[in-house]
C-alpha cells in the first residue's frame, strides 16, 4: 500500500507539491499545471484527503514518508515545494535527506516553532456534528456562526464528503488535533549550541512570503540562515498567508523560474 495518496502528471525532472494544514492535493494544482515541463507529484499529506490516517504525526515521520514516496516512484531526487505545514515538511525533508532534494521552496512558513493559532478553527470543526448534516450550506452556516470567516469555512468544507449514509470528514480531525503541537512545532533547534541543530541544507532554497502575512517575519531570518544558508527570499505584495491562491500567476512564475534555474 502506498505511503500517501498522490497524483502524477507530466514528464521531466520531478517536483513534489505539498499542501498545508486542512488542505489536499488540489490546493497547488494550478502550480502543477504551470510546471508543464516537469513530472509533478501532488500528494495528500497523511491525515488529509485520501491518505492514511496516522495517530502520531510529526515532521521527522512526514519527511520519511516523502522519501518512501520517492522510493515507491523510483525517483532518486526531486524538487520539493510546500505551503505552510507543507513547507515545513519540505524543509524537514531537505534537512534529513539532503541527497534526495534537488531544491526546496517553502511558501509563507519559517523553520521555527509557532504559537497556536488554529484554536477557533478546531473549535468550529469539532462543534460541527457532521452526522446530522443534510447539506453543505448547513455546514457552512454553522462554521460561520462559530466565528470562522466564509473563505476559510469554504476551504475547510472541501474536506467534507457525502456518501449513502451521510456526511463525514475525509481528514482525520481527531488525529490532527492530537498532533497539533508537533505541527506548529519544529523538531530542529535553530540555536548553534543545541545538539538538535541539523546539518544545514546547503542546496538551492527559496522562501516566498506574503507581504500581509505574519508567518515569516524579520526575526526568522537567522533561523533560515542557520538551517538553509543558500536561502533566497521573495515577497509578494498584496497577499496574505494564502499567497498561492491570491496571486497565483506571480506565485507560479516565481516557483517555476526557481525550479528551472536549479534543474540538473
Amino acid at each position: 500500500m502506498s505511503t500517501v495518496n498522490y497524483v502524477v502528471t507530466g514528464q521531466g525532472s520531478p517536483v513534489i507539491l505539498i499542501h498545508g494544514l486542512f488542505g489536499n492535493l488540489d490546493n497547488l494544482k494550478a502550480l502543477g499545471t504551470a510546471l508543464a515541463n516537469h513530472q509533478v507529484i501532488r500528494l495528500d499529506v497523511p491525515n488529509h484527503g485520501l491518505s492514511p490516517h496516522w495517530q502520531q504525526m510529526d515532521y521527522l515521520s512526514l519527511a520519511k514518508a516523502m522519501v518512501d514516496l520517492l522510493d515507491e516512484l523510483s525517483i532518486e531526487a526531486a524538487h520539493f515545494v510546500g505551503h505552510s505545514m507543507g513547507g515545513k515538511i519540505a524543509m524537514a525533508t531537505a534537512l534529513r535527506y539532503p541527497e534526495r532534494v534537488i531544491s526546496m521552496t517553502a511558501a509563507d512558513i519559517a523553520p521555527v516553532a509557532y504559537q497556536p493559532r488554529h484554536q477557533s478553527v478546531f473549535a468550529g470543526l469539532t462543534s460541527l456534528d457532521v452526522s446530522q448534516l443534510t447539506n453543505r450550506a448547513q455546514a457552512l452556516g454553522q462554521l460561520t456562526e462559530a466565528g470562522i470567516d466564509e473563505g476559510t469555512a469554504l476551504f475547510l468544507l472541501k474536506n467534507l464528503q457525502k456518501s449513502d449514509v451521510g456526511f463525514s470528514w475525509k481528514m482525520n480531525l481527531a488525529g490532527l488535533q492530537a498532533c497539533y503541537a508537533e505541527l506548529i512545532g519544529w523538531p530542529f533547534n535553530d540555536s548553534a549550541s543545541a545538539n538538535t541543530l541539523p546539518v544545514p541544507y546547503t542546496g538551492p532554497s527559496l522562501c516566498i512570503r506574503g507581504a500581509d502575512s505574519d508567518y515569516v517575519l524579520a526575526e526568522h531570518r537567522q533561523a533560515f540562515l542557520n538551517q538553509f544558508p543558500a536561502i533566497q527570499a521573495k515577497t509578494i505584495a498584496g497577499t496574505g498567508h494564502w499567497l498561492h491562491a491570491q496571486k497565483p500567476a506571480i506565485f507560479n512564475r516565481i516557483v517555476s523560474e526557481f525550479i528551472t534555474q536549479n534543474d540538473h
